[in-house]
């Protein structure tokens, strides 16, 4: 028997906000890569999913709670990890170039925070 003291201070029934949302992320990154078909870059993409997690887990629980429950919030935190991580490099040219016809692509929407990335000018750093 597990004494009280050393059980977690977790609600079994509520999914852990971080997983939820790192699981959303590679979904939408497997889409994302899989339509334009490009082969992801992985490395770069464990990156972003890392940079996610460091940047929710930053965050109150109530504040990932709101993340969850708020598409634009989830979009938001994918964006900057997408950029973080460098993935908004990788295939920059290939990417842009399919990105200037988006009515040929296979994408929802909600894709054009990813494909925005590729078609606005780099900034100089």
């Amino acid at each position: 028997m597990i004494p009280a003291m050393a059980m977690p201070n977790t609600d079994p029934t509520q999914p852990d906000p971080l997983h939820v949302l790192k699981d959303e992320f590679r979904r939408h990154l497997n889409t994302f890569y899989s339509r334009l078909k490009l082969a992801p870059p992985y490395e770069s993409v464990e990156k972003a999913l890392r940079a996610l997690t460091t940047a929710v887990h930053a965050l109150p629980k109530e504040e990932q709670v709101r993340i969850i429950a708020d598409s634009a919030a989830r979009w938001e935190q994918f964006v900057r990890a997408f950029q973080t991580s460098g993935l908004a490099k990788k295939h920059r040219g290939i990417i842009a170039g399919l990105a200037r016809n988006r009515s040929a692509l296979d994408l929802p929407a909600e894709y054009d925070h990813f494909l925005n990335l590729f078609t606005a000018e780099p900034r100089q750093e």
